[in-house]
């Protein structure tokens, strides 16, 4: 259990300090999701800093602990491999990128079931499905999460990840196209009993990929 290096340090600090007080205010919790947690871009409750901030909320202990586990696994790696300001940089890219393709999915349901970008103020025959895109938040650190394990699996593809319950190794290239390929079915099937945003998990591991790529293609540190 090596230290974790200072971003990833403050990251996982950040994000269980605030479910601490989340959930040592638990009358307040709704209130917190509701100003932080991120909200589709045509809702009357979206904020443009809950693109970034929404990456701190998460539902319950498993949740956040899943999280921060890879944060520090994937993401102190990183760290070390990039330095500071270049990972964070593609920390927030990832997180911020989940957001934008969480936004297009949802409008994407929204048009085909209205036939507008923004019914809110054209029809009043809004179905319940789409009235709960707009009052519900995304939250958590995931699709940051997804993007530290893309790029892991991109750099180090072939390094060998052990799992509890998993009598051998999987290596982290597997891990990576297994992980994307699930998410991508269980958010096209849309159960209605399934409340994680799989889209916004997809949104972080294709944004992780894509910068990746274009640094490895380039081989340039810009201002890093």
């Amino acid at each position: 259990m090596a230290p974790m290096p200072p971003i990833s340090k403050n990251l996982l600090y950040i994000n269980i300090g605030v479910f601490i007080v989340s959930w040592i205010m638990e009358t307040k919790q709704v209130f917190l999701s509701n100003t932080l947690g991120l909200f589709y871009i045509d809702s009357p409750f979206f904020k443009p800093f809950q693109i970034f901030t929404y990456q701190f909320m998460h539902g319950d202990i498993m949740h956040i602990f899943m999280n921060m586990f890879c944060l520090y696994i994937f993401g102190s790696r990183l760290e070390r491999l990039w330095g500071e300001k270049k990972y964070l940089f593609f920390y927030l890219f990832c997180v911020a990128g989940s957001a934008f393709f969480m936004f297009l999915m949802d409008a994407i349901k929204v048009y085909d079931a209205t036939g507008f970008l923004s019914p809110l103020d054209k029809t009043n025959n809004i179905p319940q499905s789409i009235i709960e895109i707009y009052r519900t938040p995304t939250i958590g650190a995931s699709g940051a999460i997804m993007g530290l394990i893309a790029a892991f699996a991109m750099l180090f593809p072939n390094t060998e990840l052990y799992f509890l319950f998993i009598p051998f190794p999987l290596k982290a290239k597997y891990l990576a196209i297994g992980y994307g390929i699930i998410e991508l079915y269980l958010g096209i099937m849309n159960r209605p009993s399934d409340n994680i945003a799989h889209f916004a998990h997809i949104g972080g591991l294709l944004f992780g990929v894509l910068l990746v790529y274009y640094w490895n293609k380039t081989d340039k540190k810009s201002f890093f």
